[in-house]
């Protein structure tokens, strides 16, 4: 596994390759790589439990995973600027987090839609994308 901050999303999801392009144009120090769920690389690194969990954002980062509400924290918190102040929202418990983590992420689908295949990166993602 890379030593580089990995994010894993669900590779057909319009709300997860959205929140990807978010991060990818503001990461200006090029802190993360991103892995879609569905791909090669999660097959090596994560556990099967973990590949299945489609609607589940895991980050990893420092040899540790990060699961929902506390992968998106510290993505955000992790592009710094502006986005340290979504560290404020650690004040709110976990379980209240991922309750409406889990809400947003059980209905992405029919809210925003889901793509046919994972996505292809463009010339200048290739670098953030692993397969």
């Amino acid at each position: 596994m890379t030593n580089r901050n990995v994010v894993f999303f669900d590779g057909v999801c319009h709300l997860c390759n959205g929140f990807v392009d978010a991060v990818i144009s503001r990461d200006q120090k090029h802190t993360f790589l991103f892995a879609p769920l569905q791909g090669t690389t999660a097959e090596s690194v994560l556990s099967p439990e973990d590949r299945s969990k489609l609607d589940t954002v895991i980050y990893f980062e420092a040899g540790k995973f990060h699961y929902r509400s506390a992968a998106i924290l510290k993505i955000l918190t992790n592009l710094g600027g502006i986005y340290k102040l979504f560290a404020l929202a650690w004040v709110i418990p976990g379980p209240l987090r991922d309750f409406l983590y889990k809400i947003i992420a059980k209905n992405r689908y029919a809210w925003f839609g889901e793509r046919e295949f994972c996505r292809l990166p463009t010339p200048a993602e290739r670098s953030y994308l692993l397969p």
